[in-house]
Formats: C-alpha cells, sequence, structure tokens
C-alpha cells in the first residue's frame, strides 16, 4: 500500500455504436475520480479505425475535460495521410500521441505502406511536428512475440528511443521480475526515458488467456491454474483478479516505477478497484 501520488493512466478502445461510445464517456468519467494523467485510445489493425479513434478521442476529452492520446500505428499509411492526421491532432488540441507500428490487418498480406517500423513513425512525426506531442512508444518486457530473441528486442526499443520517443508503455505481463530486468537492459544501454508498467486487470480467463497467447505474455502457472479451478464463477476470477494484480502493483510501486498504466478494457470497475485497494484515489 502506498499514499504516494502516482501517474496513472487508463487505455481504451473505439466502441462500435453510439450506445457503446456513450457508455464508454460514462466509464471515463468514473475513472476520472483517479485523477488520471491521461486516458489512451487505440487504433485497429491497418488504420481501420482511424475516424472512430479520433472521434473517440475528441469525445472522452469533451466528456472528462483529461488528456487524451490517439494511438497511431503506420501500418497502411501513407507519408501524406499520416501527416494530415497529425495536423488534425495538433488543431484538436491533442499533445500526446502513442505511437506504434501497428499489425497487419487479415488479408493485407505483406503491404505495410511507407513506413515498416515505429521507429520511422517516431522519427517521422519528430521530423513533421518537432516537440510538439509527448510520444509514447511500446516496450516489451518479455520480448515481442514476433522478435527472435530478447536482444534483437532490446535493439528495436532503443532505436524507437533514441528517434524521439518520450517515454515507454510495456506489453502487459504477470512476472514483475521481468519488468525489473528490461528496465536495467535499457538503462545499462544509455537510454534513461520512462518506461512505465502496463497492467492488465483480470476479469475474464478464457479471454485473458487468449490475448496473452497472441501477445507474448506469460501467465504464471499458479494464477493460470487457479483461475482454471473456478471456472465459471465470474466472481471468484475478479476477486482473486484484484488481489494479484494489487500485489503486482504494490511490487512495482515499491521500486519506484515511473507510473501505472492500465489496460481498462471499456471497463470502469476492475481498474479503479486496484487504484483503491494501492491508496491511489
Amino acid at each position: 500500500m502506498t499514499d504516494t501520488v502516482l501517474p496513472i493512466s487508463f487505455e481504451f478502445f473505439p466502441a462500435k455504436t453510439p450506445e457503446g461510445s456513450q457508455k464508454l464517456n460514462e466509464t471515463a468519467k468514473e475513472l476520472a475520480e483517479c485523477n488520471p494523467h491521461f486516458y489512451s485510445v487505440t487504433y485497429g489493425a491497418g488504420g481501420s479505425t482511424r475516424e472512430k479513434t479520433a472521434g473517440t478521442v475528441r469525445s472522452i476529452k469533451e466528456f472528462t475535460g483529461i488528456d487524451t492520446a490517439p494511438h497511431l500505428s503506420c501500418v497502411g499509411d501513407s507519408r501524406e495521410e499520416l501527416k494530415a492526421l497529425l495536423e488534425r491532432y495538433k488543431s484538436e488540441g491533442v499533445s500526446r500521441i502513442v505511437a506504434l507500428r501497428g499489425d497487419l490487418p487479415s488479408g493485407m498480406g505483406r503491404s505495410m505502406g511507407e513506413f515498416q517500423y515505429a521507429n520511422e513513425l517516431v522519427s517521422f512525426i519528430r521530423e513533421e511536428t518537432g516537440d510538439h506531442f509527448h510520444l509514447e512508444v511500446a516496450a516489451y518486457p518479455e520480448a515481442h512475440p514476433q522478435s527472435p530473441n530478447f536482444e534483437v528486442d532490446l535493439l528495436n526499443f532503443k532505436r524507437k528511443a533514441e528517434a524521439g520517443a518520450s517515454s515507454a508503455i510495456t506489453q502487459y505481463f504477470f512476472n514483475a521480475d521481468s519488468y525489473f530486468y528490461f528496465v536495467e537492459r535499457a538503462q545499462g544501454m544509455g537510454l534513461d526515458l520512462p518506461i512505465i508498467p502496463g497492467i492488465m486487470p483480470i476479469t475474464n480467463y478464457s479471454r485473458l488467456a487468449r490475448f496473452s497467447d497472441a501477445c507474448g505474455a506469460e501467465i504464471p502457472r499458479w494464477v493460470r491454474k487457479q483461475l482454471e479451478a473456478y471456472g465459471d464463477d465470474v466472481t471468484s476470477i475478479k476477486q482473486f483478479g484484484e488481489e494479484v494484480m494489487t500485489g503486482i502493483c504494490e511490487q512495482l510501486i515499491s521500486q519506484g516505477v515511473p507510473g501505472l498504466h492500465f489496460y481498462a478494457l471499456n471497463q470502469a470497475a476492475p481498474a479503479k478497484n486496484i487504484c483503491r485497494n494501492l491508496k491511489l484515489i
């Protein structure tokens, strides 16, 4: 437990319906009680939610008054398209962007657009907009699932940092040692940008297992086995998940992490309960 004021943030994804968008605004409003540093909104594979992402950013920011950052990926977009989007965000008062390579949508084959890697996108944004945007990039404590090994992944992260990233948000993890080791290795390479741990509340085991298998986040055997034992007992899964993630966050905070970024999955209660346990509200 801690009484220290710690910067926290929450990540959402664009809703598919007007009703879902209104519900998301209400979720963001509820999470505003946690006094977040910012919100972020994801960007679909190949920019498939570009307009929904931009609209969601605008809506949440207007509804809550809290700085909201769009995710921006380079897959499938041209320089002119990206330049126009950056100008649009500048005109709408956006000051923070999460810059990612992004995923190829199904059926896109190998067509990657004009940029192939996130460091190229970061460099482009800096060339076009200078220091206007605070640029977040991704970090992978357990290595990106497409990286051949950890050393290559660290070098990829170094390229993003040196291209002009302001800070980084990690993929979620369930072993704090993996985060500490990644930070230690990054610092050993001369990188001093803040690396903020990504936190995934546990509320649904099957969905968590699917996400984790796809992104390379390892669920510890004891956690996996306990979640499996609960079966369809949603209440027990959520209670156990809250205890596990609160413990991990306490471990991270005790070592002086620069913040916590919650993958909220458009829900308020799971992340808010963890923040309350940590006395961050």
